[in-house]
């Protein structure tokens, strides 16, 4: 087997267990290395380190999958892989029917990324190496988890910096297109095929469930209050009543209004009528996450308190802030002399939570300084948007957005919209995505509950 040396005055990142080697990093290499094939890294004293496949098109120029000695990545060595991962997710996640089953690095498969849906996998394979071992990696799959088919979705650009076409379809058995899963009790479609990445995000799964908390105790806040309400058998019972004294009979009296931008597939607006929302506005730019997001509220039977909109988050939160603006200008008209005859610009809507769960912005160390401005801007917009002591509920997926500047970004945002922000919660990715200490890479989500008060 070919050996990568490595440069004497190298960080030693290897051996704190970081899983790549730079190009940058190389002093050498001994013998014939084969593109996607395996190869021994050594330090510059000759000490065995570890083992991984070599792409010398890559930065990425080695990807560790061992750190003990290996020929091949053989079906019998992917099975224990894969049989780890499972024991993994079945000892931390309270069901297993559907869940991330590899993640990468994280799970010591570099490259490899595999979504369970039920009794479906779903495979990205991103790199040379993976692709080399595509047949021992299928037949392991079908080993160790007895899939009923296996759908391809390495339909990503990122292959082609590995020198790959983009590929999907199904490798294995049978797949339909759409996959009903169950998470935290609810019912969701998952589109395999058309989905974006891989048909559905298990990163957040956790982070639905904390806003629980949030979707309740607001009747006090319309006037109404639980009260002993006496009947004509001269027994008497606790109701809700409102100012007028009658009783409510809305069942969601208590709950939150609540907007989620970026929805995909309606998982926060699922989980917010879950959890006793009043009203939820569901609203993402693509009309096809619109419709799956529609077709699993009417799947949970949420459909009479959810409405869609199919809009740019930025343009749509500007908007409403916009008509909130004018609408504070006319409250104080007889001071300023405002015109109250010329039509509002916006409509100034607001919420108790607003949830923005945006797509990466930065997706290089390049593209930060825009990304920065992109998450105070919508940010900056939906915290305005928000009820006196209200909740934004706000989350970024950029790994080059660390979680200082995240925060650092978010509080810029408050002081330019006069709030102060009470930091509630802070969370990261799953279980079923866990992260390597020291590996900063895959510490990539931020997610937030702050509560929102006026500072003047």
């Amino acid at each position: 087997m070919a050996v990568v040396v490595l440069q004497k005055k190298r960080k030693k990142r290897l051996e704190e267990g970081h899983p790549w080697v730079y190009q940058s990093e190389i002093d050498r290499v001994d013998g014939e290395a084969v593109p996607g094939g395996l190869i021994a890294v050594h330090a510059a004293n000759g000490q065995y380190l570890a083992t991984g496949y070599y792409n010398p098109a890559s930065q990425l120029a080695v990807r560790i999958v061992s750190l003990e000695p290996i020929e091949e990545l053989t079906r019998e060595w992917f099975v224990r892989r894969l049989q780890d991962c499972r024991e993994h997710r079945e000892r931390f996640l309270p069901d297993t029917r559907s869940y991330r089953l590899v993640y990468g690095e994280a799970d010591f498969l570099p490259g490899l990324i595999v979504d369970k849906f039920e009794d479906v996998l779903v495979v990205q394979i991103l790199t040379l190496g993976m692709e080399r071992a595509r047949e021992a990696l299928v037949a392991a799959l079908v080993e160790v988890m007895a899939p009923a088919g296996i759908y391809e979705r390495s339909d990503v650009s990122v292959r082609g910096l590995e020198g790959l076409d983009q590929r999907k379809g199904l490798i294995y058995g049978e797949a339909p297109r759409h996959i009903t899963i169950r998470e935290n009790g609810l019912l969701m479609q998952v589109d395999i095929e058309e989905g974006q990445k891989t048909g559905y995000f298990f990163d957040q799964r956790e982070n639905r469930a904390a806003i629980a908390p949030l979707m309740k105790g607001w009747g006090r806040r319309s006037g109404i209050e639980v009260k002993p309400l006496v009947l004509d058998d001269g027994t008497s019972k606790l109701v809700p009543v409102n100012k007028s004294g009658k009783e409510v009979t809305f069942p969601y009296w208590d709950g939150a209004t609540v907007l989620e931008c970026f929805s995909h597939t309606g998982s926060f607006t699922l989980h917010a009528c879950q959890y006793g929302a009043k009203k939820v506005t569901c609203l993402d730019i693509s009309e096809h996450a619109v419709e799956t997001a529609r077709g699993n509220v009417e799947l949970n039977g949420f459909g009479d308190r959810v409405e869609f909109v199919v809009a740019d988050a930025f343009d749509y939160l500007r908007q409403q802030a916009k008509g909130l603006d004018q609408r504070q200008e006319r409250g104080q008209a007889a001071q300023k002399k405002v015109d109250t005859s010329v039509r509002l610009e916006g409509q100034g809507r607001t919420w108790d939570v607003v949830i923005l769960d945006p797509p990466a912005f930065a997706k290089s160390r390049s593209s930060v300084e825009g990304a920065c401005r992109g998450y105070k801007d919508i940010n900056l917009h939906g915290m305005k948007l928000v009820n006196e002591g209200g909740y934004l509920v706000t989350a970024s997926c950029s790994y080059h957005m660390k979680p200082e500047l995240f925060l650092e970004t978010v509080l810029s945002a408050a002081q330019d919209a006069g709030k102060t922000l009470r930091l509630v919660e802070f969370r990261n990715a799953a279980k079923d995505h866990p992260r390597i200490l020291g590996v900063d890479e895959g510490n990539y989500l931020k997610f937030a509950i702050f509560e929102v008060r006026s500072r003047r």
